[in-house]
């Protein structure tokens, strides 16, 4: 979303149903140079805090990542604040509703990148892939010289993905270029379409392939986010459901909240069904998950379920807890 007109004010130019939302969800980011990020931690805390804002904002030299939520009015005055710093007045950012809070708490962070990558010399500032408008995206990825590969984790990608992508099977960003120089042979000749979740990781993902020498390289403007909101269900070439990292776990077209909910024990999504498998307990194990831990660390998780249990019991926030 870009704003409408400064003179209106970021607060007019909030569609109405993020004004009537329960809670707003901003997910942004924006490369520009930051000389000292610790400089602005501190005034950055402060308006979130006044604002009644949750959620997590990612600072570094490179500039900032992250995704917010809040009443309307106090998200409206978070991205006023971060437009007014040096270099971010053109930061973009995607809305969507909430109807439970998707975050218990606020966490302003400095890291050496906002997305890592861990790549020296790879710099999005520079240059990145051609941007692709949702609207043009199912044209490109159908053309039969195009390989669409999804830059997410792989269990992100369990849950949704666009029809024909490549799956990196990545744990991490981190062994995106890994993967690529052990996988780069079979995309000769191929035009490279990539695609994530709200277009951070593709900045760089992209900006890397051309530094490999990679010709010609796309990039879905705005991610999966922006593309589930654009394009009506009935013309989209996505499949199944976009895992966000907040309280909601996936969304779905029109960014309406998806089915999924977290395994607190390995972060993952799951179904409600997969709450009735015999390898489900709550925040100790899931389906996925029960044969990667210990039962030492089984114990140690039930211990946590078991103080979750009496924060919420006594009425309080705990601090892994949704609500």
């Amino acid at each position: 979303m870009t704003l409408g007109g400064q003179a209106r004010g970021l607060r007019d130019a909030l569609p109405r149903p993020y004004m009537r939302a329960m809670y707003t969800v901003a997910a942004l980011y924006h490369f520009a140079p930051v000389e000292d990020p610790a400089a602005l931690r501190p005034g950055l805390l402060a308006r979130c805090e006044e604002a009644q804002v949750t959620g997590t904002l990612l600072l570094a030299h490179e500039g900032i990542n992250g995704t917010i939520a809040g009443p309307a009015d106090g998200i409206a005055q978070v991205l006023e604040h971060i437009r007014a710093l040096p270099g971010f007045s053109e930061i973009e950012w995607k809305l969507s509703h909430a109807a439970a809070r998707p975050f218990p708490r606020l966490k302003v962070r400095l890291k050496k990148e906002i997305v890592t990558m861990g790549q020296p010399g790879v710099d999005p500032r520079a240059r990145t892939g051609h941007y692709v408008e949702p609207a043009e995206w199912n044209e490109l990825i159908r053309s039969p010289d195009v390989a669409v590969i999804d830059t997410r984790n792989d269990y992100e990608v369990a849950i949704g993905t666009f029809d024909g992508a490549v799956d990196p099977g990545t744990e991490s960003f981190r062994d995106f270029p890994a993967w690529w120089e052990e996988n780069k042979a079979r995309f000769h000749n191929k035009r490279i379409a990539m695609f994530c979740t709200g277009g951070i990781r593709c900045e760089k993902s992209t900006n890397y392939l051309l530094g490999q020498g990679v010709g010609d390289v796309f990039h879905l403007k705005g991610g999966i986010l922006k593309y589930l909101e654009d394009v009506p269900e009935e013309d989209s070439t996505w499949q199944g459901e976009c895992f966000v990292f907040d309280g909601r776990v996936s969304v779905g077209h029109g960014l309406t909240e998806g089915p999924h909910e977290l395994c607190h024990a390995c972060r993952r999504p799951i179904l409600p069904e997969d709450r009735a498998r015999p390898a489900y307990e709550e925040g100790v194990s899931c389906h996925l998950c029960i044969d990667e831990t210990s039962a030492a660390d089984k114990a140690r998780f039930r211990e946590r379920q078991k103080q979750i249990a009496l924060a919420r019991a006594r009425g309080d926030r705990h601090l892994t807890g949704r609500d």
